[in-house]
């Protein structure tokens, strides 16, 4: 009995997961990304942009471009 209510929730619980995890992908996307950071970079004074770099953002940047650039060599991806 136990078995078969965790085979028929695991699915439901699999899609909520998946459900939430768009979610909080959704704001992460290449185009909001793109375009948050143009318009930052665009308005930016010089010292603004040395403290985005030197607290600590240039790792998360970086990992973003390295990730554009694999997204671009899988399969049926938009380019």
């Amino acid at each position: 009995m136990t078995l078969l209510l965790v085979a028929l929730l695991l699915p439901l619980l699999l899609l909520l997961l998946m459900l939430g995890m768009e979610r909080v992908e959704r704001p992460l996307r290449r185009e909001s990304v793109t375009e948050q950071l143009e318009s930052f970079l665009d308005s930016a004074r010089p010292d603004e942009v040395e403290a985005f770099i030197s607290e600590g953002f240039a790792k998360p940047l970086d990992d973003y471009w390295k990730r554009r650039r694999f997204a671009r060599l899988l399969p049926g991806r938009p380019r």
